[in-house]
């Protein structure tokens, strides 16, 4: 599994300090992996305002409606309500709510399949998003995208992708059009691990450090490709260095904490936003279940199954409220029943939302009208009669 830069301490709030680390890659080559700012786990630098307790629950609240809703969506895939593939971000969602934490509503995402907390995070409702999996025309994507393509274009959700890395080329190309208009806005793309092997992520960075795009390349390192370990498949495993190669400033951080990934994610994105830059940032965030629900994670040992349960981030996040006097257990329970009975009421709207018309299979295949679209179905006859 891919080293963390989280201490292994725990610890209330207001006691635990995590580190990021990073290379400042200006010149020539990258300089080597140094500390970042000391950030507290209630959001303070060393001597600077406390976070509210009140966000910090919102974050805990945003990460259990994320676990809470894929676990549905497990259930659903079982009982065959979800056709196709379904990745689940389970064990990610202090690095979902993290990111999103650092975006305007009116900066763009670009997402890999693995997108179901990061449209929920966006501020798309639930309901939408059950929709989608189980492809209703209520869902986000009028029920033709399933759960590896949701796209809201009024949330600038930009779409999942299921094609390693296809996303990344976009995203530059989507911050080159923020760029040519002059806007402020910040293009987030996020990535798998498995992704920096591939050609497009290195041509994407490289145009990005060329014209100088205020993108942020996040990489989700879940310390497995698959089932192929980081440190089986790439020579350097500490994926962020990669951004030296660019000129590119880039920084490791420790995905199961919602606060350290936040604030790192706000240097990237102000960085993009004020000085037109791109950044890479890796955050560590394995994940509890295999690769996809069908993925029974046999190569994963026992022992790497129990270490995976302790790092659980919204365990560690309840627990550590608790010990701050933030989040009774009562208070816990209570949330959780709310946000249950939410999810509950998504799967309900899904299930009794109708499937889209075979009629408009075709309605959103161009932007624009094209002569000569072609539109028959499948069995259809070549010429009609």
């Amino acid at each position: 599994m891919a080293e963390t830069t989280r201490s292994a301490t725990k610890a209330a709030p207001a006691r635990t300090t995590r580190r990021a680390r990073g290379t400042k890659a200006s010149g020539p080559t990258a300089g080597a992996a140094k500390n970042g700012a000391a950030r507290a786990v209630n959001g303070a630098a060393p001597g600077g305002p406390a976070e509210s307790a009140e966000t910090l629950v919102a974050y805990y609240r945003q990460m259990l409606l994320i676990r809470r809703f894929e676990e549905r969506a497990a259930r659903a895939y079982t009982e065959a309500k979800i056709g196709g593939y379904c990745h689940l971000n389970l064990g990610e969602e202090a690095t979902v709510v993290g990111l999103m934490a650092a975006l305007r509503p009116t900066d763009y995402l670009f997402t890999n399949y693995r997108e179901h907390g990061y449209a929920l995070a966006k501020g798309i409702s639930a309901e939408r998003v059950m929709a989608e999996l189980y492809g209703r025309s209520t869902g986000v994507s009028k029920g033709w995208g399933g759960s590896m393509h949701l796209f809201d274009a009024e949330a600038r959700l930009l779409g999942g992708y299921g094609i390693v890395g296809g996303q990344v080329p976009l995203a530059a190309g989507a911050a080159l059009a923020v760029s040519y208009k002059g806007g402020d806005e910040v293009v987030m793309c996020h990535m798998g691990d498995g992704t920096t092997a591939i050609g497009a992520f290195h041509e994407s960075l490289n145009i990005a450090g060329l014209w100088d795009l205020p993108v942020v390349f996040v990489v989700i390192n879940n310390g497995l490709g698959m089932g192929t370990t980081v440190e089986h498949s790439a020579a350097e495993p500490e994926l962020y260095r990669r951004g030296a190669a660019y000129r590119m400033e880039s920084v490791r951080v420790d995905g199961t904490d919602v606060v350290a990934v936040r604030d790192a994610a706000r240097v990237a994105v102000e960085r993009a936003r004020a000085e037109s830059k791109p950044y890479l940032l890796e955050t560590v965030s394995p994940r509890l279940k295999g690769h996809s629900v069908v993925d029974p994670a046999r190569y994963r040992s026992k022992e790497e199954k129990e270490a995976l349960k302790a790092a659980d981030p919204l365990a560690r996040m309840a627990l550590e409220l608790e010990e701050a006097g933030i989040l009774s257990h009562d208070d816990r329970d209570r949330l959780d029943a709310e946000v249950t009975a939410a999810i509950d009421a998504a799967a309900a709207f899904a299930d009794e939302s109708p499937a889209p018309e075979v009629s408009t299979l075709f309605d959103y295949t161009y932007a624009t009208p094209v002569p000569g679209e072609l539109r028959r179905l499948p069995a259809d006859p070549v010429f009609s009669s």
